[in-house]
């Protein structure tokens, strides 16, 4: 063999034995840097998570203490409230039709759980409404015997007691009862001065008005009496 073989096949076996010792430990280099930034990853991600949840729990427990810390505002003393009041009630044969707390002579009357006073219903409402209070049916269920053939009295009385109590007094209530029949411009003054009676009022602040239906719907086929109420409350001080 030359000199020049020799030399060749030895620098090959030196380059082949550094390669090797270069090339053999890199998979466990590689994969263990590769677990020591997996392990930090993980480590800085568990810290990230940590804080958030530190962080989120400070800050509920913040929003927490502020919102107990604040008071509710007071209502405003508003001067004025206008409350609107709606009922509508069944005619049918066997029951007697009051209306404004005055019985109406008529074949039919309004079938309710209480007398079934389709006005003093809707005035109670009205009252109740502008105090922003529940509605009749709520402080007067109509699944409760109490009430079963109940005056309707006793729904506007209380209205009126919570008006006082909420420091306001009647402006003027104007009312529109819906009626194919029976006619009732004749009773008109007389249901009005008890509503003045039973609201504390004079004749002045008060209206009743009556329409018919014009033979349309339930009402203007006589199967329904309806009513609708207007009412303005004023605060005590500037009445």
């Amino acid at each position: 063999m030359s000199c020049l073989q020799q030399t060749s096949r030895a620098n090959l076996s030196s380059v082949q034995a550094a390669g090797s010792r270069r090339i053999c430990p890199a998979p466990f280099t590689a994969a263990r840097s590769s677990r020591g930034q997996q392990s930090s990853c993980q480590a800085r991600q568990q810290g990230s998570n940590s804080c958030f949840s530190f962080s989120s729990r400070a800050m509920g427990s913040s929003v927490a203490t502020r919102a107990a810390a604040v008071e509710a505002p007071a209502p405003p003393a508003l001067p004025y409230r206008v409350g609107h009041g709606f009922d509508l009630h069944r005619l049918a044969e066997g029951y007697k039709l009051v209306i404004g707390g005055i019985e109406i002579p008529h074949t039919k009357g309004c079938e309710a759980h209480s007398d079934g006073d389709v006005l003093l219903h809707t005035v109670t409402d009205a009252i109740l409404g502008a105090l922003s209070l529940p509605d009749i049916g709520q402080l007067f269920p109509d699944n409760d015997p109490t009430w079963k053939g109940a005056s309707s009295d006793i729904f506007v009385k209380e209205a009126v007691k919570k008006m006082k109590e909420a420091g306001y007094v009647l402006g003027n209530l104007d009312c529109t009862i819906i009626a194919q029949k029976p006619k009732l411009s004749p009773h008109k003054e007389t249901i009005r001065a008890n509503l003045c009676k039973l609201l504390e009022a004079h004749p002045s602040v008060i209206n009743i008005k009556a329409k018919t239906h014009e033979k349309v719907d339930s009402i203007g086929e006589e199967r329904s009496i309806g009513c609708h109420a207007v009412i303005m409350l004023i605060r005590k001080d500037m009445a």
